[in-house]
């Protein structure tokens, strides 16, 4: 398989999970999640999933500033509902990377390790989502606003030209180019920029 060559200069994120150590999937239950799993999960890489990507990193970073963050011991909230615009999909990144999962998620081993009931959606709440430390109640809010990292100019017709079906196949691959050329700059360009991402009080 081959990606796009930035998504190896994402910084990749790196988590304990507790559960993977106890069932020996993972060596002292270290995991690392590349971007490029994230887009495996949502099948496509675009600026929402950069922006679930950049929030969970955000969140995570403060919430766990000096331990590897605990896998399935973070409680995940979003302010829109599952079926509203692109919250779906930001919820299974958020997911993925915490183990944070909704009612049909893992209920736990012998009362232990539950993921079922740490994803939430529809809470009322000025951030887009927010992260929250099972064990310290610990909690962090955050944003995400990619409208400042415009697309090239010429992205918006081949967008059109593509989805009437009238790109021929060298316009197709210039489209899928520029998009993800938007998605590189939004990761690596502004990833700790606040205009895109940032903690809300």
């Amino acid at each position: 398989m081959s990606y796009p060559a930035f998504f190896a200069e994402v910084p990749p994120l790196r988590l304990y999970d507790p559960l993977a150590e106890l069932l020996g999937a993972a060596e002292g239950g270290l995991l690392e999640y590349r971007y490029e799993d994230a887009v495996k999960l949502a099948g496509h890489s675009c600026p929402t999933v950069a922006g679930a990507w950049l929030m969970t990193r955000l969140a995570l970073g403060r919430l766990y500033p000096d331990d590897l963050p605990r896998r399935g011991g973070i409680g995940v909230e979003l302010r829109d509902r599952q079926d509203a615009g692109v919250a779906g999909v930001v919820g299974a990144v958020l997911g993925l990377l915490t183990g944070a999962a909704g009612e049909g998620g893992f209920k736990g081993v012998n009362g232990h390790h539950a993921r079922r009931g740490l994803l939430h959606y529809g809470v009322a709440m000025a951030a887009e989502a927010r992260f929250t430390r099972q064990d310290s109640g610990a909690s962090v809010a955050v944003a995400y606003n990619p409208a400042s990292v415009q697309p090239d100019p010429a992205m918006p017709a081949l967008m059109k030209r593509c989805f009437a079906g009238e790109a021929n196949a060298e316009q197709r691959v210039a489209f899928g180019r520029l998009w993800q050329d938007r998605v590189r700059r939004i990761l690596l360009e502004h990833g700790d920029d606040p205009e895109v991402v940032q903690i809300v009080a």
